[in-house]
């Protein structure tokens, strides 16, 4: 193992770390809504400590609305619920209806499901039109997520990504939080001749043919199939439904492991496991989608729907690609727990032989550093771990908390936190798209660093308020909270 994880560390350690976190975060919030013109389009990244827009998808506007609601939760500061409560209702519905992207739960969950939690939660003051219409907009956005499928050979399929309908995305695998709000909400997307077609249903879909082709298991899939390596992209051929070859947008290749890619799997089959653990086997026996899957006979000892090709629950299939993707990342990422941006980019080998074992250096000449992925996979460490646990498989379950919280920790503190009140970014040294070469690469500097990303930002508030929350004995943070109990 890398990682080198602190077995002692706990939530409640982690709080003054975080109290200063969210000190800087306001004061980054407040920067970009003074600077920061929507005409514009969404901030994407920072350049020299400025939030700029980079013209691809509109992904993360919803982050950047989402950060001021995240900051009113953890400080009570209600500028920052003003702001997002506002934004809201004037920028996102353009996301809600978006046909052509597969990130509904990263724009849409992050805002309107947020301030829908806050209702839920009490933290913010109930009012009936105000809960319909985030409502709303969280079935429809679930639903348009949905409808952008295809299927493939053995009558399952995907939510395919904005590279078009021959491409599943492992980012896409997180977006599924809005396909589950929506589906617990009581919506359904309505096909051709009024087919009622399940929300749940496809999530689970999704979320199995994302394990089948976006992860790898060790089991000789091709030569460089190693466990828990995940591929960025998948492509099909659609002429005939059949996998054709792994790729990458952002690694950098498709048999290598881009990093952020793989943190967006640990994380998003981590929440969803919880999700599902909310679930009643009829529940989801109800709604399995028909071709390839048994239901489960009543009074089984195995719960939930079983999926005929592999004979495992979907529990079951979610967690193998959770427990193997989050192995990989502690096994391929620095001491510290924040990983280089690619596990095989090109210019590894002129590392020191022993980068594994110390902590990452954002200012190496050879190959940048991935902070972002790093936000994102500490929370899915957490959340196993605590699924884990709750399991009572404690000894493995501990094993990926603790590394979540030293992860945490590493990214809470210089030189990641951004403490320059100049620079509008709060997590330092995050990379967008090496291959593209969009990274700004400051003076004297070989490779990008010392820049922040939207997603980023975001993502280490999110982390930052679910351990705050733990470490006060506060409601769990869970994107489901935004549902009736």
């Amino acid at each position: 193992m890398a990682i080198r994880i602190d077995a002692r560390l706990t939530p409640k350690k982690l709080l003054p770390g975080i109290e200063r976190l969210f000190e800087f975060s306001g004061q980054k919030i407040l920067s970009i809504e003074k600077t920061w013109k929507p005409s514009l389009g969404t901030p994407v990244y920072t350049v020299k400590g400025k939030y700029t827009t980079r013209g691809w998808t509109e992904w993360t506007q919803g982050f950047q609305f989402g950060s001021a609601i995240l900051q009113f939760d953890a400080t009570g500061d209600e500028r920052f619920l003003e702001i997002g409560r506002r934004k809201t209702v004037e920028l996102m519905a353009s996301h809600v209806s978006h046909i052509g992207v597969h990130d509904h739960g990263f724009n849409n969950v992050s805002t309107y499901g947020n301030l829908l939690r806050l209702m839920r939660e009490g933290g913010i003051p109930q009012d009936d039109r105000e809960q319909e219409f985030y409502e709303l907009a969280l079935k429809v956005s679930g639903a348009v997520q949905a409808a952008r499928w295809t299927t493939i050979h053995d009558g399952k399929g995907y939510i395919y990504s904005f590279n078009g309908p021959h491409s599943l995305f492992i980012d896409t695998i997180r977006t599924l939080r809005v396909l589950a709000v929506a589906h617990k909400l009581g919506h359904k997307l309505m096909g051709e001749m009024d087919k009622p077609i399940s929300l749940l249903g496809r999530l689970m879909e999704h979320a199995e043919t994302t394990a089948k082709y976006g992860v790898y298991y060790g089991k000789g899939r091709d030569a460089y199939d190693i466990r828990g390596r995940a591929a960025h992209e998948s492509v099909f051929n659609l002429n005939d439904g059949n996998y054709r070859c792994p790729n990458s947008q952002q690694g950098y290749t498709g048999f290598t492991t881009w990093t952020r890619g793989l943190a967006w799997a640990i994380t998003g089959y981590a929440e969803q496991l919880e999700f599902f653990d909310t679930l009643s086997d009829d529940e989801i026996n109800a709604d399995c989608p028909p071709t390839g899957w048994t239901r489960r006979r009543k009074g089984a000892a195995t719960r939930g729907v079983r999926i005929a090709t592999s004979g495992a629950t979907i529990e079951q299939l979610m967690l193998e690609a959770a427990q193997a993707t989050a192995d990989f990342y502690l096994e391929h990422t620095p001491a510290c727990g924040v990983p280089m941006w690619d596990t095989g980019a090109p210019n590894l080998h002129r590392l020191p032989k022993n980068y594994l074992k110390q902590p990452a250096d954002p200012y190496n000449a050879w190959e940048p550093v991935d902070s972002s992925a790093a936000a994102i996979a500490a929370q899915g460490l957490i959340r196993l771990g605590n699924y884990l646990i709750s399991k009572g498989k404690a000894k493995q379950g501990k094993r990926y908390r603790q590394a979540g919280l030293t992860t945490a920790r590493t990214i809470f503190s210089e030189p990641y936190l951004s403490t320059d009140q100049k620079h509008q970014g709060l997590i330092l040294h995050s990379v967008y798209h090496r291959p593209n070469g969009w990274d700004h690469i400051p003076k004297g500097q070989k490779v990008p660093c010392g820049e922040s990303s939207m997603w980023g930002d975001y993502h280490a508030r999110e982390l930052a308020l679910l351990i705050q929350r733990e470490a006060r004995k506060e409601k769990y943070l869970a994107f489901f909270g935004c549902l009736p109990t």
